[in-house]
């Protein structure tokens, strides 16, 4: 009888322990979500009105989904908490959060949300629950704005290459064309090839997009990783083009005034879906290719001799 008081004591002891450590897991992401707040509230009124980083809210939303698809790589049972380590990650960045959040660096505040979930895991999990969960973390990267120098490093000379692909192709089709840098003289019109025409929106949101398929869906087969993956900023420039290009004609047979108003938003919606569209044709067209591959190599290869 008293074994049996033991033994009862012992699993009710169990239990009120992983009860305590739930709500303690719980208290931790409550204060951790209740610190971001205001820096959600800052990318709400802000970068997340714009094209640019229009696709952060998908980001995160994304990385929420690959978090919860990965709580099936690793049981529960054998998790080691690392403390210590946690603690150290967590602190310093709550530490970068509130630094950069005094000094008004939304970058560097929005970056400090991967260092300070790496250690709310490794608190709650261990290391093997920062192994299951690197992806969706990393993931997040996607979701942090990029400074404004970095976006003009390369703007200005995605605009000129995309301001010279479209004037001469017009040219040779024998349309009124000419160009000054990124302005743009087609007919009685002018335009000027803004920074939103560039493709270096689009880049970072297709490569999100880029990045989550192939963890998804072709993980397995780093041939094709390594090609979908380099791809991204050719086929990007390349949809850009194709917008850069649509602009002029409907400047061209429409009046300038048709570029500003819906006919420019439409273009957008058309450049991210010609740059879906070549992505994931890119991917059809290396899976036929590995078909035909299969099949060369089972046509050509020797038949084992009849015994």
């Amino acid at each position: 009888m008293a074994l049996t008081d033991q033994r009862n004591t012992r699993s009710s002891v169990g239990i009120a322990a992983q009860i305590s450590d739930s709500w303690l897991d719980l208290a931790l992401a409550a204060a951790i979500v209740a610190a971001f707040i205001p820096t959600l509230l800052r990318l709400i009124d802000g970068p997340w009105r714009t094209e640019q980083e229009g696709h952060g809210p998908i980001v995160i939303a994304a990385a929420a989904w690959l978090a919860w698809q990965a709580r099936q790589n690793f049981r529960p049972e054998k998790l080691k908490p690392a403390y210590i380590a946690g603690w150290l990650v967590l602190l310093a960045g709550l530490a970068l959060l509130i630094v950069m959040r005094s000094q008004d660096v939304l970058m560097l505040e929005v970056a400090a949300q991967i260092p300070i979930i790496c250690g709310a895991v490794l608190i709650a999990a261990g290391w093997q629950g920062l192994k299951a969960y690197a992806f969706p973390i990393a993931f997040l990267f996607f979701a942090i704005p990029p400074p404004g120098w970095m976006m003009d490093i390369f703007t200005v000379p995605m605009k000129l290459m995309v301001s010279d692909w479209a004037t001469e192709l017009l040219y040779q089709l024998d349309f009124p064309i000419a160009q000054n840098g990124v302005m743009i003289m087609v007919g009685p019109y002018q335009l000027m090839v803004k920074d939103a025409c560039s493709g270096m929106n689009s880049i970072f949101a297709l490569s999100a997009i880029g990045f989550f398929y192939v963890h998804e869906f072709i993980r397995n087969s780093p041939f094709r990783v390594a090609v979908m993956l380099a791809a991204i900023i050719p086929i990007t420039v390349a949809a850009n083009f194709v917008r850069v290009l649509a602009l002029i004609l409907i400047a061209y047979y429409f009046g300038v005034d048709a570029v500003d108003g819906v006919f420019h938003d439409l273009t957008g919606f058309l450049l991210f879906a010609v740059a879906l569209g070549l992505f994931f044709l890119l991917d059809v067209v290396l899976i036929g290719m590995a078909a035909l591959a299969k099949g060369a190599l089972r046509k050509w290869r020797p038949h084992a001799p009849a015994q």
